[in-house]
């Protein structure tokens, strides 16, 4: 049972009229889309005067004409995508209230090597790296990091163009993917273990996700498609989980994210997490991975969307959620309550 305190707003109509802003013109408008469609059935069913909008330019023209009194940001990706930082500025100054990070989390988190860059000078677990620009010697950053490492585009999600690389005859074609989309690549040490995300809402931290896909890793496919992936919630036990989430919302601030998102760690088989990324604006299809973390603590679709659109008061009323009192970067305190383990250093492998 959650122990969220209760939410602010009681009564649809503070939000005013609210453009939920979807597709656009990433690499991941259809997944958006998805989403949108989704997060828009459930304001409006629970009254929320909500509207959906395609895109950044099509909603910048409806709030200069008035149309809107604030955003549901449910876009996903850069260039068009809405999660760059890029639109988060439009309305900043516009002054218009939205959902979800700010300028600078958003921008930071969207390209993972200087995200990776801020935790490694904090001192916070992230898999060994290197920028590959255009160009780059990529076997010898391959010997650099040694294998089996991972190559991706830096500034890219929902896993696009990402490859496990295991060897030198598997470099060629992995960084040929990654090209194929716009900006930089990323090289990292591949860390074999469980996969597990933590989701972020306003400063609570919802539990752990053990993500067990079926294919060798998780892809796009294993992500919005495929339905053989087992999610297992939380993901670990005892004092393993609470670590994990507090490292989860530790990672976060660092970004200078607020409002809500989801983090991304690798757990290795000595039972040590590592740093991926942060999600700005995750998902939120059926699919999805903060839907299914908010039902396991408690909170349903329509509750999580209502309460993801309350986050935009904060950044309204100038108040930032770091300000409300609940916990703080590096506490292992958590809302939620955290099973006792059989072997508290064990997850759910």
């Amino acid at each position: 049972m959650s122990t969220m305190q209760r939410h602010r707003i009681d009564n649809p109509a503070d939000f005013g009229r609210v453009a939920v802003v979807m597709g656009g013109s990433s690499t991941e408008r259809s997944v958006s889309l998805d989403s949108g469609r989704n997060v828009l059935a459930a304001l409006q069913a629970r009254g929320v005067d909500a509207h959906a909008v395609d895109g950044i330019p099509a909603l910048l023209d409806a709030l200069r004409a008035g149309r809107f009194d604030r955003v549901f940001n449910i876009l996903h990706g850069q260039h068009g995508g809405g999660e760059d930082g890029v639109l988060q500025g439009a309305l900043e100054a516009l002054n218009v209230p939205y959902t979800g990070s700010g300028v600078l989390g958003s921008a930071l988190s969207m390209d993972k090597t200087r995200s990776k860059r801020v935790w490694q000078s904090l001192g916070l677990p992230t898999p060994a790296f290197m920028p590959l620009p255009r160009g780059a010697e990529v076997q010898a950053a391959a010997r650099t990091i040694g294998f089996p490492l991972i190559v991706k585009p830096a500034c890219e999600g929902s896993s696009v163009g990402v490859s496990r690389v295991f060897d030198a005859s598997q470099l060629d074609q992995a960084v040929a993917l990654a090209t194929q989309y716009p900006g930089d690549m990323l090289m990292e040490t591949l860390i074999e273990g469980a996969e597990l995300t933590v989701s972020i809402l306003g400063r609570d931290v919802l539990p752990s996700i053990h993500i067990v896909p079926k294919a060798q890793f998780y892809d796009f496919n294993a992500k919005y498609v495929a339905e053989d992936t087992q999610y297992l919630c939380p993901g670990l036990d005892g004092e393993a989980e609470a670590s994990l989430r507090a490292l989860a919302l530790q990672a976060f601030d660092a970004l200078g994210c607020n409002g809500w998102g989801r983090v991304d760690v690798m757990r290795d088989r000595q039972g040590r997490n590592w740093l991926l990324e942060v999600n700005t604006a995750p998902g939120m299809t059926s699919h999805s991975l903060v839907p299914k973390a908010a039902a396991a603590a408690g909170i349903d679709y329509q509750e999580l969307c209502w309460r993801v659109l309350e986050t935009s008061f904060a950044r309204e009323s100038g108040i930032g959620n770091r300000e409300s009192g609940k916990p703080t970067a590096g506490s292992t305190h958590s809302p939620f309550p955290i099973p006792h383990s059989r072997d508290s250093e064990g997850g759910a492998q």
